[in-house]
């Protein structure tokens, strides 16, 4: 089985790019916490590569941004190229669902804040 499921906040703006037959490819990464150790010690982060097709990538570039927090459903994809004469190994995660856990357009208010983002009234909430 080739599944993983992860939680990490994004570590530069997605990039979109279109294949000749126009299917969005949008391309991040993103930075995931390592658990502590028994011994309590920081045990760094990783920072895997995203890839993301098709509408939802188009929805990444709109809405994400460094800094936002995503969930993502995927499987790990590796592959090869060469550069320079010498072949380079790859590994990325296909997303096939990107959950974005902090909403928003990608421009901000003079306030600094995120525009997009809403204030919830608790009073409002009807359950």
């Amino acid at each position: 089985m080739n599944s993983v499921v992860l939680i990490g906040r994004l570590t530069r703006d997605p990039e979109v790019r279109y294949t000749e037959s126009q299917l969005a490819v949008a391309r991040f990464s993103i930075a995931i916490n390592r658990v502590p150790g028994r011994d309590g010690q920081d045990r760094g982060a990783d920072f895997p590569n995203i890839v993301v097709f098709g509408k939802q990538a188009e929805n990444c570039e709109r809405f994400l941004t460094k800094g936002r927090q995503v969930a993502i459903q995927g499987h790990i994809q590796t592959g090869s190229y060469e550069k320079d004469g010498r072949k380079v190994y790859t590994t990325d995660v296909v997303a096939d669902r990107v959950e974005f856990l902090e909403w928003g357009d990608r421009e901000q208010k003079s306030d600094g804040t995120p525009s997009g983002f809403t204030e919830i009234n608790e009073e409002d909430i009807p359950f």
